[in-house]
């Protein structure tokens, strides 16, 4: 149910999460080699970056990331500090469209979801949504947080509790940034994090085979700065 990762560090291209790691986003859409729950995540893409604007710059497609001729000539020019990208494989029943496919965005914040959560355990907790999709009622809650004064984390954090013991079956990995940091859950499927002498990788699962990747534990708050990496129960 969707991969995703992200970067926060020097100065990177969105190539970098996409095409150039041998396991990059391209190849984790028709071949994941960590992913749970479904096969394939052929329902769209999308990714977002920061530039001189506060907000970041949102590109989605609601079309599998190898069918769009264009994105190798953006991966390459797109450049930031702060990257993230996700390929959507979509909920049983959930509308296959650019709006609701990730990242989803307001103000400075981009965010990702990857799995699966009963849309009335979730709807209740904002007030409105860009989709009918149930990730968009997740962004949707974490936003609205955001607007009610929490930080990335802790609002990742409200929601996903307050969403899991709603509905126990819920997948809520969520990933997230804002520029400066990095937050991302852990419940209900994998996560990976990586740390280099430039920067941190978060992803799903490893864009490659070298060493150095680290798995994050189930229900779990994992935050990057550009001076930490922190893990935290949920």
């Amino acid at each position: 149910m969707c991969r995703h990762a992200a970067w926060l560090g020097a100065a990177r291209p969105l190539a970098a999460l996409i095409n150039e790691p041998d396991h990059g986003l391209l190849k984790q859409s028709y071949a994941p080699r960590r992913q749970r729950f479904g096969m394939i995540n052929a329902d769209g893409y999308g990714m977002g970056w920061y530039e001189q604007s506060p907000a970041p710059v949102r590109y989605r497609r609601a079309i599998p990331m190898w069918a769009d001729a264009n994105l190798p000539g953006l991966a390459r020019i797109a450049r930031s500090t702060c990257l993230l990208a996700a390929v959507r494989s979509a909920t049983v029943g959930m509308p296959i469209e650019e709006s609701a496919t990730a990242p989803f965005t307001d103000g400075r914040w981009l965010l990702s979801h990857n799995g699966r959560v009963e849309r009335d355990a979730v709807r209740d907790l904002a007030d409105s949504a860009e989709s009918a999709c149930d990730a968009a009622w997740v962004a949707a809650a974490v936003f609205q947080r955001g607007h009610a004064g929490l930080g990335l984390g802790e609002a990742l954090a409200e929601v996903v509790v307050r969403a899991g013991e709603k509905d126990p079956g819920a997948r809520l990995n969520l990933l997230a940034c804002d520029g400066a940091s990095i937050a991302a859950t852990v419940w209900g499927d994998t996560l990976f994090h990586h740390r280099l002498h430039d920067g941190v990788l978060v992803a799903s699962e490893p864009l490659d085979d070298l060493p150095g990747w680290q798995a994050v534990p189930e229900r779990s708050l994992l935050t990057v700065t550009r001076d930490d990496v922190r893990v935290q129960p949920l």
